[in-house]
Parts: C-alpha cells; sequence; structure tokens
C-alpha cells in the first residue's frame, strides 16, 4: 500500500508542477484550487508512505515521477523540446525508479 500511495503522490506531484503553469502567477482561481489540492495530497501521501518506505528511496522515487512526467507533459502540452537526450534522460530516471523499486524490496 505504501508504494501505491508513493506512486499516487508522484502523480499528483506531476499535476501540481503542471497546474503551476496554467494559475498563471496564482491569479487564475480554478488551476489555483486544483494546483494547492494536488500540492496538499501529494505531500500528504508521500509523508504516509513514509511510514514504512525509506526516506531516501521514497523522495527519490517521489521526485523521479515528478520529473520525468512534467517533463514529459510539458513535451506534450507545451511544445517542449523533445529531442533524443532529453528523451534519454527521462530513460534514465525511470530506470532509477524501477531500480530503487526493486532493491527496496531485496
Amino acid at each position: 500500500m505504501a508504494w501505491f500511495m508513493l506512486v499516487v503522490a508522484g502523480l499528483l506531484e506531476i499535476g501540481w508542477a503542471v497546474g503551476l503553469k496554467y494559475t498563471d502567477g496564482f491569479t487564475r482561481l480554478w488551476p489555483s484550487l486544483f494546483t494547492l489540492v494536488a500540492i496538499v495530497s501529494s505531500f500528504a501521501l508521500l509523508g504516509l508512505s513514509l511510514r514504512s518506505l525509506p526516506l531516501g528511496t521514497a523522495y527519490a522515487v517521489w521526485t523521479g515521477i515528478g520529473t520525468a512526467g512534467t517533463v514529459l507533459l510539458g513535451m506534450l502540452l507545451f511544445d517542449e523540446s523533445a529531442d533524443a537526450g532529453r528523451l534519454g534522460c527521462i530513460v534514465l530516471i525511470l530506470s532509477g525508479i524501477v531500480g530503487l523499486k526493486v532493491l527496496g524490496e531485496a
């Protein structure tokens, strides 16, 4: 259950990071509310997952999911560069997440 909460927390991190772009400096009500709810929920689930997961592993997985997802959505939603170097780095981040998950269960 802790890993599930951590993955959802990471997905919510993607949501609030992308949401920040839509808040227009927190001048738009609905995007701002969504972003704030996503931030609080993401941190709450991260905190709950830390009850049984190691801090370093959980934090690295949480930020890795958030980073990779935010970069991918930046490419899809905001026409950011999708060159081979960036895509390769995302693969490395995701490989690190999988590695931490596998080693965390060893």
